[in-house]
């Protein structure tokens, strides 16, 4: 299974273990620790984020249907330290193949 084929295309996904994963930009996807409403063109960025997150909990919602768990990274996650999302993976995958 290629990730491209799934809903929302995960950035990665662990087949055996049907896990997709995606790692967001804060402010694409609307982080709710870092995003920051933009000055300028209110609206349209309001409706976009808004819409990428309608999008996103759709997809994960399908996701959940066909039988995958999805694990989100955030982008200020992998800019702290890349070895705890590691960690948080494997943790995941073990969890997942009990």
């Amino acid at each position: 299974m290629y990730a491209n084929e799934l809903p929302g295309k995960p950035d990665f996904v662990f087949p055996d273990y049907r896990l997709a994963v995606f790692v967001d930009g804060c402010f694409w996807h609307g982080c709710p620790k870092c995003y920051r409403r933009p000055h300028s063109r209110q609206d349209y960025w309001d409706a976009k984020v808004q819409y990428n997150i309608s999008r996103d909990r759709r997809n994960r919602t399908k996701l959940r249907r066909m039988g995958w768990k999805i694990v989100r990274i955030w982008e200020h996650e992998i800019a702290g330290a890349l070895s705890d999302v590691c960690a948080k993976l494997k943790k995941l995958i073990r969890e997942y193949n009990r």
